[in-house]
């Protein structure tokens, strides 16, 4: 049982990495084993703007139900063996959230003590804002909100861990908060648990670590893990279990799973999601910047793992702000085109569709043509030989997006190229988000915590740091995103000892592809590639030989037009790409078909060992 000001370490469990991940996760962590919190993690960007959605068609869609579902399963066992559950699953409505969970208990003939941690939710104040002087402008392209203000549905600063700290400390069992940062769920438990101070900075980023690595849940587990073949039941088809973390007094922790589950907890499982959705060395959260590049990450044993050794800076003077507007409408059409002349099929297709849609292209506000070439000119089946014609539209008006190009694009069936075929059927146009981050100064945010009939305060702790610039990812004026968890911070980018080189590897290990790992995702309009290597030797020449001008020669249609940041992590064998702007206004919003960036890793990953392989052939 966590107890507030104890030495002893204390075990925070993880049940859910997003809204929609496994039911049976809850019951899984705390049946299978001895935990002394239960956490999770429902929110995104995107399920901000989801939620907004749901909440609009009914009462009580501002929260993530998953959870509540789940509290009906362990919520008694929880209350009889004194586990403490914190969840951001409260979303755009925490005390609707909270009170499904009294019911919950009420429901098993329980009390529960549950506390609302919000403040995070600054639609209605925005207006006041921008009077105020504060453009909100986009850290990714500097654009002030200005005209769009109107069209907003969600806007949340996130908030960080002592909110949750104070509502354990009142004796709450269940918290439920708004918007706070991932790894706030984590942080707050283990903060209330030890009684660290507001500037124990060491420490806190010890766990801002530990909660980065098991806020994805089973990621840090052998999920999308580059060398899930090594893992223990993986090809049998077991999913692996979820993750905790024990973190210790002085911020340390052993990250593990429960014994028996399938999976691993492996010093690459841990490395993948420490580079994971990540910019530059300095990780940013609202309580603390945390120095990923002093990380140690050791094998204390089987799926045991300790993370040590990070240093911790002072908390930001600026809080980020998670913004969705409504964008408009969106619809999309994909035709198959196989064998010969592909390119003169695409523009054959591509001339007839708007020809034969009213008012053509310029009818749109925006469209985008791809043509996507999966197909092989020697293949030996009919799928094998087919590439793909993509076509998107955008537009304010839903009736303009909808079957007026839908329809068109269904006309062309047998009036165009020769085996014509789409696999997209006439629909209807769908409604899509633009995500916007900005900073504000931390002192306007004031996390707010309620338990029974009191409400209370507790500010930020950048709102009282000096008002100084905070390095990041790009310029001051227009710093990048590097996580979700929090203002983003700026550092120039490094290009390796060998920058610019186009020498073929000097010294490539003999089976690559087992020692070069890679994860990757999504950050609102941008994505990071990070790879990481299994042996000194791998890095060596990692290190060397994957510049930010080799990796554009990999990824030239990923990368062509946009700016692409480099950061070297030696005490992980990492290496992390930046590329800005790669996912348009964010996942809601672009048109690629893997709108987050999950496989962009192990795309890169498949070019440098198959270019290092050829380099090593021809020298």
């Amino acid at each position: 049982m966590a107890t507030p000001g104890s030495t002893e370490p204390v075990r925070i469990a993880n049940c859910s990495g997003f809204y929609g991940d496994r039911l049976d996760g809850a019951r899984e962590m705390v049946d299978g084993g001895d935990i002394d919190v239960l956490t999770g993690d429902w929110l995104a960007e995107l399920t901000m703007y989801v939620l907004s959605r749901t909440k609009a068609r009914r009462a009580d869609g501002g929260y993530a139900r998953t959870f509540v579902a789940q509290m009906h399963q362990v919520l008694t066992t929880c209350l009889d063996r004194g586990i403490k559950v914190v969840s951001n699953a409260g979303g755009l409505d925490p005390h609707g959230c909270a009170e499904a969970v009294r019911e919950a208990a009420r429901a098993a003939g329980r009390e529960v003590s549950v506390a609302v941690v919000d403040g995070d939710d600054l639609i209605d104040r925005l207006e006041v804002l921008t009077a105020a002087g504060h453009s909100l402008s986009n850290i990714d392209t500097g654009e002030p909100l200005g005209d769009v203000v109107d069209r907003v549905v969600t806007a949340n600063a996130y908030l960080g861990c002592w909110g949750i700290v104070e509502a354990l400390d009142a004796g709450a069992d269940v918290v439920v908060t708004g918007r706070v940062t991932d790894a706030a769920v984590v942080m707050g438990p283990a903060a209330w648990h030890h009684g660290w101070a507001r500037d124990d900075w060491d420490a806190l980023a010890g766990a801002v670590a530990a909660g980065h690595v098991i806020e994805c849940g089973a990621q840090a587990t052998g999920g999308n893990y580059s060398f899930f073949t090594e893992l223990p039941g993986m090809a049998e088809g077991l999913l692996p279990g979820f993750p905790w973390a024990e973190i210790a007094a002085d911020g340390s922790s052993v990250i593990g799973k429960h014994d028996g589950t399938a999976g691993g907890v492996t010093v690459g499982t841990v490395t993948s999601q420490l580079v994971y959705e990540i910019g530059g060395p300095v990780y940013a959260n609202p309580d603390v910047m945390s120095r990923f590049d002093t990380t140690v990450v050791t094998q204390e044993g089987p799926d045991r793992v300790r993370l040590s050794g990070t240093v911790g800076l002072p908390a930001p003077p600026t809080a980020k702000v998670a913004i969705n507007y409504h964008g408009g409408y969106r619809n999309s059409m994909a035709v198959g085109l196989c064998g010969l002349d592909i390119e003169a099929k695409a523009e054959l297709v591509t001339n007839q569709l708007w020809a034969t849609v009213p008012g053509g292209r310029d009818a749109f506000d925006d469209t985008e043509t791809r043509l996507v070439r999966t197909d092989s000119p020697d293949a030996t089946g009919n799928e094998a030989a087919t590439a793909w014609l993509r076509v998107t539209v955008w537009d304010d008006e839903e009736k303009q997006a909808g079957r007026s190009f839908s329809g068109a694009a269904t006309q062309l069936a047998l009036s165009s190229i020769p085996g014509f075929y789409a696999s997209t059927p006439p629909g209807s146009a769908s409604a899509f988000g633009v995500y916007w981050p900005a900073l504000i100064p931390a002192s306007l945010v004031s996390q707010r915590v309620t338990l029974g009939d009191r409400t209370w305060e507790v500010p930020m702790p950048g709102a009282t740091s000096p008002e100084v610039g905070v390095a990041g990812d790009g310029p001051a004026s227009a710093p990048q995103p590097v996580s979700d968890a929090g203002p983003a911070m700026t550092q120039p980018a490094s290009d390796g000892a060998a920058a610019g080189s186009d020498r073929s590897p000097r010294i490539a290990p003999p089976d690559l592809a087992s020692l070069i790992g890679a994860r990757s995702g999504d950050k609102g309009g941008s994505a990071n590639v990070g790879l990481f290597a299994r042996s000194d030797e791998a890095w060596s020449w990692l290190r060397e030989w994957l510049t930010t001008d080799r990796l554009r020669t990999l990824a030239p249609a990923e990368t062509d037009g946009l700016a692409v940041h480099r950061y070297e992590f030696d005490n992980l064998l990492a290496v992390n790409f930046v590329i800005v702007g790669l996912l348009g206004r964010g996942v809601a919003q672009n048109s690629r078909q893997d709108t987050q960036a999950k496989s962009l890793g192990e795309f890169v990953r498949s070019r440098i060992i198959h270019e290092a392989t050829m380099g090593q052939e021809q020298s």
